[in-house]
């Protein structure tokens, strides 16, 4: 109710008594510093009242945002890039294609992939390429902070309290109970307030601990910021081989991932790492699903200098976009996608249970003409089964409509049908904004997008009609915040195929000519 009548509580909304505003000069390249400033113009600005250098740039803090701002434009920062990142995302992508031709480390291994392979009758080999991707919510980094010799009080929305309480504790030498962090509302997250570094959190920390407390600052960062700033998304690179009997069975499988790993460097990184590997890189590819004696899964990643976070389902945003190449399979050995993925699924009832609900009520067996399709995708995360088909529209001159989305999603016991709806129906639109637009780009090292004009989300009028269909189960309730994101992007992908024979193994689709005679 607070969010529909406007009283609920954001951190930008937060006003303490005597409180200053605080905004960063961040660096220019990611791992850059500060080598000298010049704040002589920035304090002539009014309401203006003080400057400081902290470990992520120049803080400007005003009586209000815009001074602060103005405050900021003012500055004359001279940089120290000598360890800072230059790459550009294409020859970052460069590397990454380097590395895809040796082997990874082994994250799953199954009978003989090169035997098998070897005696397959049809193989097929593809690469697929995704972009980094900026999370953003529609609030930006905020976070209101007060200091006190005994005690530090922090009012933001956050996803990881315990480990921003432990990151406070370290840089206010403050013991963990004088640590207290009020979560507030937050204007949108999709894992972006949720970072093990803590690191808006901790810049707005070193900012109060420079003024040594005298005054609560309300830390803002700009759309600017956040976009050129912030975390990403990592940028990924896949390549797939498979092998096919006579009768069309997968025999062979071979899918090796290179991209960053989120957790290394982090406090997370000794708890959570699998056999040396990131399980954050690598979900969605070593569960996966379909029957086949002979498997191997590996993974290269390599560390680049550019900052990279979970975003809304993690590894799954790009590891369900195999979903294409079962399609592919599915032709290749003359069957129907729906009839390939039974067969390939026996005996996975949870898995078929949404197969089966999503082609009942999408009408899958319809007849398409040219110009039009019907794609299918499925996918397994956080221990719900998600299938969707999309139905798309492509005029001859490539123009692309997403029409409609028919979503059957197993998340176990329906605890509350319509808050299962409506992520399911936000999950689509936020996947489908990535797979249609999202590109985060890099050129010199510098992020070239920075606000809603060129990193655009869909519009309201760009959002297909989404039907959502719930599999009654008796299974433990599992989680539906970020599942009804992975399967968008093949499904649409699985759909312009269907519709004009082109193949997409490159996200955002923005960047294809679809265009047909």
């Amino acid at each position: 109710m607070v969010k529909l009548n406007g009283t609920a509580q954001y951190t930008i909304d937060m006003q303490l008594a005597d409180m200053l505003t605080a905004v960063v000069a961040h660096p220019p390249l990611f791992g850059a510093k500060v080598k000298s400033f010049d704040d002589s113009k920035a304090k002539t600005v009014k309401g203006v009242v003080e400057i400081v250098q902290v470990p992520s740039g120049i803080a400007v803090l005003a009586n209000g945002f815009w001074s602060a701002k103005l405050g900021r434009d003012a500055l004359k920062i001279e940089w120290d890039t000598s360890v800072a990142n230059t790459l550009g995302s294409d020859e970052i992508l460069q590397k990454y294609k380097e590395l895809a031709k040796i082997p990874g480390a082994v994250v799953r291994s199954e009978g003989d992939i090169n035997k098998a392979m070897a005696g397959a009758t049809k193989r097929l080999f593809a690469t697929f390429e995704f972009p980094y991707l900026a999370h953003a919510a529609m609030e930006p980094m905020d976070c209101t902070i007060a200091l006190s010799e005994e005690r530090c009080e922090l009012w933001h929305g956050e996803q990881m309290q315990t480990l921003t309480q432990v990151n406070m504790s370290r840089i206010l030498g403050l013991k963990l109970d004088q640590i207290k962090i009020n979560t507030l509302y937050a204007g949108g997250s999709f894992g972006r307030r949720g970072n093990p570094q803590s690191d808006f959190q901790s810049e707005a920390a070193h900012i109060v601990k420079a003024i040594s407390g005298r005054i609560p600052i309300k830390l803002i960062w700009t759309r600017e910021d956040d976009m050129q700033a912030g975390f990403y998304r990592p940028l990924n690179y896949h390549t797939l081989e498979a092998g096919l009997d006579d009768e069309g069975n997968i025999i062979a499988w071979h899918h090796r991932i290179v991209g960053q790993s989120i957790l290394a460097g982090t406090m997370l990184n000794s708890v959570l790492l699998e056999k040396g590997n990131d399980p954050m890189a690598m979900d969605g590819a070593k569960d996966f699903p379909y029957r086949t004696p002979n498997l191997l899964v590996d993974l290269h990643t390599p560390k680049i200098n550019i900052p990279v976070l979970w975003w809304r389902s993690v590894a799954h945003t790009h590891t369900a976009f195999i979903e294409t190449f079962i399609d592919e399979l599915a032709i290749e050995a003359n069957e129907d996608p729906v009839e390939f993925r039974r067969s390939h699924l026996a005996g996975q009832s949870r898995f078929l249970n949404v197969l089966e609900l999503v082609v009942e009520k999408s009408g899958w067996k319809r007849s398409m003409p040219k110009g039009r399709g019907l794609g299918l995708a499925l996918h397994k995360s956080f221990n719900t089964y998600v299938a969707q088909v999309a139905e798309v529209t492509v005029s001859k001159e490539g123009k692309l409509t997403v029409d409609r989305v028919t979503c059957a999603v197993d998340c176990g016991i329906a605890v509350n049908p319509k808050i299962i709806e409506s992520q399911m129906q936000g999950g689509i639109g936020f996947g489908l904004s990535a797979a249609l637009k999202g590109e985060i780009t890099l050129k010199n090292g510098k992020v070239e997008q920075s606000n809603f004009h060129n990193y655009q989300p869909i519009r309201m009028n760009e959002m297909p009609h989404i039907d959502v269909h719930i599999v009654e189960s008796h299974e433990a309730p599992s989680g539906v915040g970020e599942p009804g994101v992975p399967p968008i992007a093949p499904a649409v992908c699985n759909a312009i195929f269907m519709a004009t024979g082109k193949r997409i193994r490159s996200l955002p689709i923005s960047l294809h000519d679809l265009s047909y005679t």
